[in-house]
């Protein structure tokens, strides 16, 4: 099983959600990217993810979108319905393996929304977790 979480940036949202899954399932190979990656990963993330002993799985760097084989996984988690548009344009086929979660970015929204983002990707992970 292949699992691959996109989201603007690369910066917050898909890596968290990468880094818990791999804490959690390391049966899995799980992976993420960005749509336009430009920023380092936040050092919100960094800080709530060693609050969960997590922060080994975290990435070093964003990656892109373009830089990823979209056919090769099998469940793409969009953070956003936008991001769906974005994959759908390079990879058609890929629709049914498409899930959005309706995630809002943290750099756009007031200062202190960042936590509550954290936990809910971390609900929303575990859900997955116990599913797979």
């Amino acid at each position: 099983m292949k699992v691959l979480f996109v989201c603007s940036g690369n910066a917050y949202r898909s890596p968290v959600a990468e880094a818990l899954l791999k804490k959690l399932r390391h049966d899995i190979k799980v992976d993420s990217a960005g749509i336009n990656p430009a920023i380092p990963i936040s050092e919100e993330a960094k800080k709530y993810l060693a609050i969960e002993n997590a922060e080994q799985y975290l990435k070093k760097a964003p990656e892109s979108l373009d830089n990823k084989q979209l056919n090769e996984y099998d469940l793409i988690v969009a953070m956003e319905p936008k991001h769906t548009h974005i994959i759908l344009s390079k990879c058609p086929k890929c629709v049914d393996k498409i899930v959005v979660w309706n995630i809002d970015d943290p750099y756009f929204l007031p200062h202190g929304h960042a936590e509550k983002i954290f936990r809910q990707i971390r609900d929303k992970v575990l859900e997955l977790a116990n599913s797979l």
